[in-house]
């Protein structure tokens, strides 16, 4: 039993340190809306959300003045859309109206984003993944707060190159509908390897066919925390460091539970999953980079950063796995570049490329993420990317992930301002030689040896 003593020891990490519940995710099914006419489709889709989540954010809002907890987001995630509208949906056009009502459903309850315009296509395509992969430049350019996500492989499956190629061109393509906002679109869009059915982070985050008809899921985050914990232990050997990464990332998951047994008693919906990630924001301190520093790096990037990593993202399962029944969704440390001070400031050092990001992805949560990059980068290339980044995940295992934003119109040296959580990032170097015949051999990669357990 959690109890409000628990809560209180946490006030010095929400006042000095950042800790923050990054968001409250209500996940809703939207399978029992599906309808062959798309004019009811989307008068059903609407009504459910609308009916659902009409006190999600009140109901977050009266938890964090309550408890004195910071709750940052409110969100939604729904069901993969290519799902539910593969029956109506005959053209990507059909599929844009679609996220135009996810987008008016999302701004008449007040969540700040609504996740799942998502097809999941690790082996194949159907006609209506292939629809609503190509309406995704249109629907991220024309709503607000609709998010997209694409699973192009697994483990179990393999990689799907055709939808890798494919998604190549659509990041291209999301990135030219929205260049008058510096390619914001590609800023809402995900492609995965292994993703999961409870991530409650955005812009990734969808609601699974094996989830309830409407759950509640939690996403802590803490990176001031932990690095404010180190500091403490400063020049003690690494038995004691994971010890107080452990013991921090206990406090902060507990924080995490209590949120989401609240919102779930309040709402009379489910409790799914605590995502234990340690998420940064561009404020000073809240920095994943920051943290590996304290460790002993002259600068994440610096040799021994990967090992730092892989040290900070166990420990922090860890430590998290006892805090809560139930733990899932990606839980881990994120290092988006834009979305972290740290990381930033070792870009701009030459301390940090691309190349070291993509190795550090096969030791933490999720991948190569908020990464901008010249406008002028071939599609080939950026298929090429997710293929690395998905075959990380798919050998390994674990979900990885690629958000790239090729900003039209700038290149290396220059600088793109996204603004709040999702912060500003110097556009990095991406290797100039062409992997184009790579890609464009059409098919699937198999799954690997270790993929045959049944």
């Amino acid at each position: 039993m959690i109890n409000i003593y628990e809560v209180n020891e946490t006030n010095k990490m929400v006042e000095q340190e950042n800790l923050d519940v990054r968001t409250i995710t209500m996940g809703i099914s939207l399978l029992d809306c599906c309808d062959e006419n798309l004019e009811k489709l989307n008068e059903k889709i609407y009504e459910k959300i609308t009916r659902l989540a009409k006190n999600l954010v009140s109901t977050g809002e009266a938890i964090s003045k309550e408890f004195g907890i910071p709750i940052v987001n409110k969100r939604i995630s729904v069901t993969p859309i290519a799902l539910v509208g593969g029956s109506a949906c005959h053209s990507p056009e059909d599929f844009v109206t679609i996220a135009q009502t996810l987008d008016r459903a999302a701004k008449t309850v007040g969540v700040n984003f609504l996740g799942g315009y998502s097809a999941l296509v690790s082996k194949g395509m159907t006609q209506a993944d292939r629809n609503l992969i190509l309406s995704i430049p249109k629907a991220l350019a024309t709503t607000e707060r609709v998010c997209s996500s694409v699973n192009v492989g697994s483990t179990k499956t393999g990689l799907d190159m055709d939808a890798i190629k494919l998604m190549g061109e659509i990041v291209k393509k999301t990135a030219e509908e929205t260049k008058e906002q510096d390619s914001l679109g590609c800023a809402k869009l995900v492609v995965f390897c292994n993703a999961p059915d409870d991530n409650p982070f955005m812009a990734g985050a969808f609601h699974g066919v094996t989830e309830a008809d409407v759950i509640i899921n939690v996403g802590v985050s803490g990176p001031g925390v932990v690095k404010t914990a180190l500091e403490q232990v400063r020049g003690e050997n690494f038995e004691v460091l994971c010890e107080t990464v452990k013991r921090t990332a206990f406090k902060v998951t507990r924080v995490g539970q209590l949120v989401a047994q609240e919102a779930s008693a309040r709402l009379g919906v489910p409790f799914g999953i605590v995502d234990l990630s340690l998420a940064p924001t561009p404020a000073v301190g809240d920095s994943v980079a920051e943290i590996l520093e304290e460790m002993g790096l002259e600068s994440v990037g610096a040799p021994g950063t990967t090992a730092a990593l892989a040290l900070l993202n166990d420990q922090v399962k860890k430590g998290g796995v006892m805090a809560s029944s139930y733990v899932g969704g990606l839980s881990g440390a994120f290092i988006p570049v834009s979305e972290d001070q740290g990381m930033i400031d070792a870009v701009v050092r030459n301390a940090l490329t691309i190349e070291k990001l993509e190795a550090m992805t096969c030791v933490c949560s999720v991948g190569l993420d908020m990464i901008a990059i010249p406008g002028d980068t071939p599609a080939s290339t950026i298929s090429g990317i997710i293929a690395d980044e998905a075959a990380i995940g798919m050998i390994n295992q674990k979900t990885t992930a690629v958000r790239l934003i090729p900003v039209i119109g700038k290149g290396v040296g220059e600088t793109v301002e996204f603004g709040g959580l999702l912060g500003y990032a110097p556009i990095m170097p991406v290797n100039p030689f062409s992997c184009e015949a790579f890609v464009n051999r059409g098919g699937r990669i198999p799954a690997p040896i270790h993929s045959f357990k049944n």
